[in-house]
């Protein structure tokens, strides 16, 4: 008991750990990925670990939730800034669409969707709670906006669900590294599309 005590009192903060099985998923895919490994990186014992997460697809899942946390962190602040909800839906793009290729986060992503045909129940509903944050913030913007005359009267909801959509789409393009279709060449594709969707009606 003294020995296990002592193991929880040195293990590193979990904010240490998944962000270290973050970079090794970006870097390896979770199925190179070990525990051993892992836990070298962060000090702990493979069985420490398995005893925490249990499965591997558990370390996936949770390491995604952390990082969700965090970019909700921040889509929550830039959505409450004092600009126009234009200006705000651009900045909710720039946060949505990769870095990169490889971007850890997007690979965290991808991993969870190469999954999802044998996820449980439960894990279904922490995947789809994740998914509802995103379009749930997304959908108040573009009403707040309808609301403000700054876009036309779409149906916020229907109009937030293809939007995603179409980010989506580019956004495994760019995460994968499909040649022609970085980073900013996206940004731009969703720039054109909300100016042409949502130029208000004179």
């Amino acid at each position: 008991m003294a020995g296990r005590a002592r193991a929880r009192r040195n293990a590193p903060p979990r904010e240490d750990v998944m962000a270290a099985a973050m970079e090794m998923i970006a870097e390896r895919g979770l199925e190179q990925l070990t525990m051993a490994a892992l836990g070298r990186e962060v000090g702990m014992s493979s069985g420490h670990l398995l005893y925490y997460f249990g499965s591997k697809d558990e370390l996936l899942l949770r390491t995604l939730e952390w990082s969700e946390d965090r970019l909700g962190g921040e889509r929550r602040t830039l959505l409450a800034r004092d600009a126009t909800a234009r200006a705000r839906l651009d900045a909710y793009v720039e946060l949505y669409v990769p870095e990169g290729h490889r971007d850890p986060h997007w690979i965290l992503w991808l991993e969870v969707w190469n999954r999802s045909l044998n996820a449980d129940e439960e894990g279904r509903d922490r995947q789809a709670a994740i998914e509802r944050a995103w379009h749930r913030d997304l959908v108040a913007l573009l009403a707040e906006g309808v609301s403000r005359g700054e876009f036309p009267a779409v149906d916020a909801d229907r109009f937030a669900t293809r939007l995603r959509a179409l980010l989506d789409g580019f956004s495994i393009h760019v995460a994968i590294g499909l040649r022609g279709t970085g980073r900013s060449q996206v940004l731009v594709h969703a720039r054109e599309f909300l100016d042409a969707s949502l130029r208000p009606r004179d």
